[in-house]
């Protein structure tokens, strides 16, 4: 069986939400804030019998309305499914008074209910009856009545099978599950240590003498492994009063003096003399040793002087141990649990990205040996979301106050897109399931240059969690499967795709293939070539995902529309540009010059240049001033490298953004498509 979905009403965050699980590893991720925590806790509030159940004020939902505040107190509700799983062991048993939907594919329900006795409404009702529904800070002072005068009296109750029955659950059975959590604000050094530990202790006492527990019954009965640790005991016993013995010999003078100060302090009385006595068993002498690490130079270094990953790592292995020994029926007898789940909090804290792919190895192979059933991280390490299946992730977001919850490996039409994505999200690229607002470009330059436009723009991206995500290429489609609001299961986050117009052509006549045209050539000749440039998807204008690209008429790439907006800027010459005297000649003519003649005729020899003047010739509906300035874009486009340009133009646009108000700042304008994408990111 696995835990399969929760329904969280009116606790925290969670308004009244469904989060389904997987039956194995559920990674819950989301932005600060999101309800990662609270979706843990509200699961514990349930299942965890050792768990604190008196909530307070402030785990109730604050969206509730006034009028529904007025009309009834509030409460909380959470229901956890139960259901069957494939391939596994029938537990039919424990959740048998549970059920609510019969074999083959069984479920059951647990529900915790936190609210206010029948008895109790009718004295709330009235109190908060008198407060106006004009006044501006009733729900204020309703929150104020229900913290004086009425949390204390309400109630948690845990019910078995459908709710509306009212059937509490036997707390026997609750105690079948074995949750075992490690929260992210976590002292694993106070909890192991040394033996003193409970978590240590407790370990240490089921794996004692493990190679005689662990005997198939086939080879020694219970009843003669028993007694064989029983006659280890005793011998232990007999050898650690003789050392005792002789600590006493040696404290026996010293002893004298120590005690002869209780007696003048008046600790001694009546006859009543402290003494010093001791019984030290098996497992208490063994507590009694540090936990070191040991190297294979020989070195031995105490746990505490460990780093903290190191010490969550030796931590979360002694839970795992801790779980083996609680499931075990011969040593906990009726105590035993039946069904094991590991809850963590941040599992990288401290944790090198290296490390944290091997933990969630080790993780995933406890899983696979069954030593836990059902596992649940919550994370903001984009390495971690790398290294699990798409299926395995929960992404929590919040719209408007509003909790969303997204699962990634649900939204794919086909097989094709989601192994595509898979590949894809590597431990740079998972930042868009963190993000808030993501927009995604074709190729590197525009990836490294867009955080320094949004800055000349007067806006962070930053400070907005925005995501900037080059998919290499024109491969937006696959990647939009994860956020189309339109569609169930999807990451509610508002994304911008910026691409290429990239206008192309290619002879009627069949003789060649599409290529690459300038915009001036663009429609200049259709009895001769066939024309094309990138369509863009139009969504629904209350779409949380929108195009952006160049002018229809005059835009073709990243770098083309750049020297479009800036003809006479040098600044954009950097160090990698080729050609960069004969471009900053024409740039220089731009101001001066009466026709695109006069900057054509700077232009040297050669193959593309020919073409760039024969379509400027031929594009007869364009005025000489754009002429003039596609000049100059054409040059600079055939003169770029992308990569190295795009590392050295962030480089001086920075440098020049922090002279601005002094008269060695360049006015650098950003492409139009490129602004409106940043604002409908970061508004």
């Amino acid at each position: 069986m696995y835990i399969s979905k929760i329904h969280i009403n009116n606790f925290r965050n969670f308004t009244s939400q469904d989060i389904l699980f997987n039956n194995g590893i559920n990674v819950v991720i989301g932005h600060n804030n999101a309800g990662k925590t609270n979706l843990i806790k509200a699961l514990q509030l349930v299942i965890d019998v050792e768990a604190k159940k008196r909530l307070t004020v402030d785990d109730f939902n604050k969206h509730i309305s006034f009028l529904q505040l007025r009309t009834a107190p509030p409460r909380i509700s959470i229901e956890v499914t139960i259901s069957r799983g494939a391939d596994e062991e029938d537990d039919l048993a424990m959740v048998g008074e549970w059920l609510t939907k019969l074999e083959p594919s069984y479920e059951a329900k647990l529900t915790f209910e936190f609210y206010l006795p029948e008895s109790d409404i009718g004295e709330y009702v009235e109190m908060v009856s008198s407060i106006s529904e004009t006044d501006t800070r009733n729900k204020e002072k309703v929150w104020k009545i229900l913290q004086h005068d009425f949390i204390r009296r309400y109630k948690h109750r845990i019910f078995g099978g459908l709710a509306a029955n009212q059937a509490l659950a036997d707390n026997e059975l609750l105690r079948k599950f074995d949750f075992q959590f490690l929260d992210a604000i976590r002292d694993v050094e106070r909890d192991m240590h040394n033996g003193r530990a409970a978590l240590l202790r407790d370990v240490l006492d089921f794996f004692m003498d493990y190679e005689i527990k662990s005997m198939p019954l086939a080879e020694k009965s219970k009843k003669e492994k028993d007694e064989e640790i029983r006659l280890r005991r005793v011998d232990f016993a007999a050898d650690a009063d003789i050392l005792i013995d002789k600590l006493q010999i040696r404290m026996k003078t010293g002893k004298g003096h120590i005690l002869s100060y209780a007696k003048e302090t008046g600790a001694s009385f009546e006859g009543a003399i402290p003494n010093f006595e001791a019984d030290i068993s098996d497992v208490e002498m063994f507590s009694a040793l540090k936990l070191i690490i040991e190297h294979t130079t020989g070195i031995k270094i105490p746990a505490t002087h460990n780093g903290l990953g190191y010490n969550n790592l030796i931590y979360m292995s002694l839970l795992l141990a801790k779980m083996q020994m609680n499931s075990d029926m011969d040593y906990m007898g009726g105590n035993s649990k039946v069904f094991a789940m590991l809850a963590i909090e941040e599992p990288e804290a401290h944790l090198h990205p290296a490390m944290q792919y091997k933990f969630l190895k080790f993780l995933k192979a406890n899983r696979t040996e069954k030593k836990v059933r059902q596992i649940f991280l919550t994370t903001h390490s984009a390495h971690i979301t790398s290294a699990v299946s798409l299926d395995e992730i929960i992404c929590l977001g919040s719209v408007n106050g509003v909790t969303t919850v997204g699962y990634p490996g649900r939204v794919f039409p086909n097989d094709a897109s989601k192994m595509y994505v898979q590949r894809f999200l590597d431990a740079t690229k998972s930042e868009m399931l963190f993000a808030k607002s993501i927009i995604l470009v074709e190729g590197i330059a525009e990836q490294l240059l867009m955080s320094q436009f949004a800055q000349y723009e007067g806006k962070s991206l930053e400070d907005g969690h925005i995501a900037v995500v080059n998919v290499g290429g024109r491969y937006f489609e696959h990647f939009l499967h994860l956020f189309d609001n339109s569609k169930a299961n999807t990451i509610h986050k508002t994304v911008a795709c910026v691409t290429d117009r990239d206008p192309e052509r290619k002879r009627i006549d069949g003789k060649d293939s599409f290529r690459k045209c300038y915009p001036f050539e663009y429609q200049a000749d259709v009895d001769v070539y066939e024309y094309r440039c990138n369509e863009v998807t139009v969504y629904d204008p209350n779409s949380n995902i929108k195009y952006f690209t160049q002018d229809n008429l005059k835009g073709k790439t990243f770098e083309y529309e750049l020297v479009l907006c800036n003809p006479a800027l040098e600044l954009l010459l950097t160090a990698s540009i080729a050609n960069s005297k004969e471009i900053v000649e024409i740039m220089k003519l731009l101001s001066t010059a009466k026709s695109s003649k006069e900057l054509l005729a700077k232009l040297r020899k050669g193959p593309e240049n020919d073409r760039i003047s024969e379509g400027i010739a031929g594009a007869l509906t364009w005025d000489e001033s754009d002429k003039n300035v596609a000049i100059i874009a054409s040059r600079y486009l055939n003169s770029v490298g992308k990569g190295a340009n795009a590392l050295e133009l962030a480089h001086v646009l920075q440098t020049n953004f922090d002279l601005k108000g002094t008269p060695e700042y360049a006015q650098f304008t950003i492409p139009p498509y490129l602004t409106q994408a940043i604002s409908w990111v970061c508004p």
